[in-house]
C-alpha cells in the first residue's frame, strides 16, 4: 500500500529499473508528488529491512537572511502602512 491523494489505497506501485551503473531515474509522477524539480537535491535516509525514505531537500534559512535583499535596487521607501498591507495581502492569497 502507498500514499494517493490523502487516502491509503492498495495501488500498483511505480517500478525502477537499476541501470548497469546502479542509478535510478525517478518517474515525472513520483517527483511530482514530492515536489521537486530537475536539478534539485534529494535526500535519502536509510532504514532497516532495506528500505530507504527519499525526501526533497528544502532550502534552510532565517527571516534574517533577507535582511537587506533589496538594496540598491529601487529608490522608493515603504511606509510601515504599505509593508503592512502588503504582508496582509500575501497572508490573504496564501490561504
Amino acid at each position: 500500500m502507498h500514499y494517493n491523494e490523502g487516502v491509503m489505497e492498495a495501488l500498483t506501485m511505480p517500478t525502477l529499473t537499476i541501470t548497469a551503473r546502479g542509478q535510478i531515474t525517478l518517474k515525472k509522477e513520483i517527483l511530482r508528488h514530492m515536489g521537486i524539480a530537475a536539478g534539485e537535491n534529494v535526500e535519502v535516509d536509510l532504514l532497516p529491512g532495506g528500505r530507504v525514505a527519499l525526501q526533497a531537500v528544502r532550502p534552510k534559512g532565517s527571516i534574517m537572511s533577507l535582511s537587506g535583499i533589496l538594496a540598491g535596487k529601487t529608490n522608493k521607501v515603504a511606509t510601515i502602512e504599505e509593508i503592512n498591507g502588503a504582508v496582509a495581502a500575501g497572508w490573504l492569497e496564501e490561504g
